[in-house]
């Protein structure tokens, strides 16, 4: 894999906290994959063989009911985490949503790499501790909220998850969906008439502006953070 040092989500990945030696030594254990919009990178239930980081792109991480029936139960972003480190089975399955770039680790060579680094073993727990959160909000945000309420609260979280590409981080009040209305119901389990109908009356009411079907303008993110409850 080529150099570590040089990766653009180098200062927010979970390895941010390695030495220039033990960042050489991961890469020896890591290569670099990109892949296409749809591909399934990991399979709910299926042997957990690798764990990555997201480079670029957006992925979706999905649990299948009994009946076939599919529920998105997280979305993640460039320099996060996934697949289950020091686990057998993987707990859901994971596929792009757009075409990404992913620096993959065979799970057990990253067990042990992970196992003699302690400072890697403690973002690994702190990035586990953020999921869980972020998990108790996604509960909150399916369960309980309304149509309007849900689609405010997910601007408002890609503003910020959006913002952060490369090493900067900040909250941008105009940004780019990588995914259209559709994969917005998806993520949310609304219809695409309803999302679009709360879409077009949040611009009508001044909160935001939607020059194309994908770019999204925050004019009044006080309002669009109460609307969000």
């Amino acid at each position: 894999m080529s150099d570590c040092s040089a990766c653009i989500v180098r200062n927010r990945a979970i390895c941010s906290g390695l030495q220039a030696d033990e960042l050489v030594m991961l890469g020896k254990i890591g290569r670099r994959q990109k892949i296409k919009a749809g591909h399934v990178l990991m399979w709910e239930g299926d042997e957990a063989p690798v764990v990555a980081n997201v480079l670029d792109g957006v992925l979706k991480m999905v649990v299948s009911a009994a009946d076939g029936r599919e529920q998105i139960v997280g979305v993640v972003f460039p320099s996060d985490f996934i697949g289950r480190p020091f686990g057998k089975e993987t707990p859901y399955s994971v596929t792009a949503m757009t075409d990404a770039e992913m620096c993959i680790f065979n799970r057990k060579a990253f067990d042990e790499f992970a196992s003699s680094h302690p400072d890697l073993q403690q973002k690994l727990l702190r990035r586990t501790l953020d999921e869980l959160d972020r998990a108790r909000h996604w509960m909150m945000l399916l369960g309980r909220k309304t149509a309007s309420e849900k689609i405010a609260s997910f601007l408002l979280e890609m503003s910020e998850r959006l913002s952060g590409q490369g090493c900067e981080a900040g909250v941008r009040a105009s940004f780019e969906l990588p995914f259209g209305r559709q994969q917005i119901a998806d993520i949310l389990g609304l219809t695409i008439e309803t999302t679009s109908r709360q879409l077009t009356k949040m611009r009508a009411d001044g909160l935001l502006d939607l020059p194309s079907r994908r770019e999204i303008v925050i004019q009044d993110r006080n309002a669009l953070e109460l609307l969000a409850g």
